[in-house]
């Protein structure tokens, strides 16, 4: 493969649409795929949105806007990725979901291409079990954090038949996109999340008991362990409804120290999950 290989980027939500906005800002060719135009277009409007916001803050320069966005195509015809080099699947946290996908995109994509999955959860072998014996050498997981176009952080994740090449292509990748990529081990909730949501459930317990608000645990998360956001605005970011599926993955994994909080359950149940224009924590 040579310095520009051809990403695709499969799912034009929160991740995936930010996902394609990086490689395409390393000068990569991108493809981003939907089930609908009408998702694509709004996925393409949200990244000029990020754009021209970093314009302002001086993360980004007019001038290479139109570049920018010109290495970034977007169809609704998944027979399009044929000729992809790397292609990451960013869909619905769900492993049928994600395993409908991966079994369709083993199909079209050429031999020599590797699938990675942004699974925040689910085992990558449980997942490579989706794909052929054939492309599991060039299957693994690529982790990585909301707002993509922020973090700089990406787990990667090789699972038992992921080959050494591969694991190398997606350190490269990731890093040359701009991100820090740690090789981590294929567990359920791999580091990060494990390490998050026993804060993020002993933060509920804390709202549970009457010790402090959401408001006040945010702001002493803030400023007393130096967070950039404290549980609850990062929960409302990313939804409680995803956080709660989280947490039930890696209870069923690890037992008791990763049982959602009854608060937690009841408001999801309720609709206060967060998000773009449902009440969470803080609203």
């Amino acid at each position: 493969m040579g310095d520009r290989e051809k990403i695709g980027v499969i799912g034009a939500g929160l991740m995936g649409a930010e996902i394609a906005f990086i490689f395409a800002q390393a000068g990569h060719p991108v493809l981003l795929t939907d089930r609908t135009q009408e998702t694509l277009d709004a996925a393409l409007a949200r990244l000029e949105g990020i754009f021209d916001r970093g314009i302002g803050r001086g993360f980004y320069r007019a001038e290479d806007k139109a570049a920018l966005f010109s290495h970034i195509a977007a169809t609704t015809d998944r027979a399009a990725f044929a000729d992809c080099d790397f292609v990451t699947e960013a869909v619905f946290e769900r492993e049928d979901v994600k395993a409908e996908v991966l079994r369709d995109f083993d199909r079209i994509c050429k031999p020599g291409c590797v699938i990675a999955s942004n699974t925040s959860t689910i085992p990558i072998a449980a997942l490579a079990a989706h794909v052929s014996e054939a492309r599991r050498p060039r299957f693994i997981g690529t982790h990585y954090f909301s707002p993509v176009s922020r973090m700089k952080l990406v787990e990667v994740i090789p699972a038992f038949q992921t080959a050494p090449e591969t694991i190398d292509l997606a350190m490269r990748l990731t890093a040359g996109a701009g991100k820090s990529p740690i090789r981590i081990k294929d567990v359920a909730g791999f580091a990060v999340n494990r390490l998050l949501h026993v804060f993020m459930i002993e933060a509920v317990r804390l709202v549970e008991e009457g010790v402090a608000t959401p408001q006040d645990i945010d702001t002493a998360c803030r400023l007393g362990l130096g967070h950039p956001m404290g549980p609850f605005e990062l929960m409302d970011a990313t939804t409680s409804s995803l956080c709660l599926q989280a947490q039930e993955i890696m209870h069923d994994a690890y037992g008791e120290r990763f049982r959602p909080r009854p608060l937690l359950k009841q408001r999801v149940r309720a609709g206060f999950v967060g998000g773009r224009g449902k009440p969470g924590w803080r609203s």
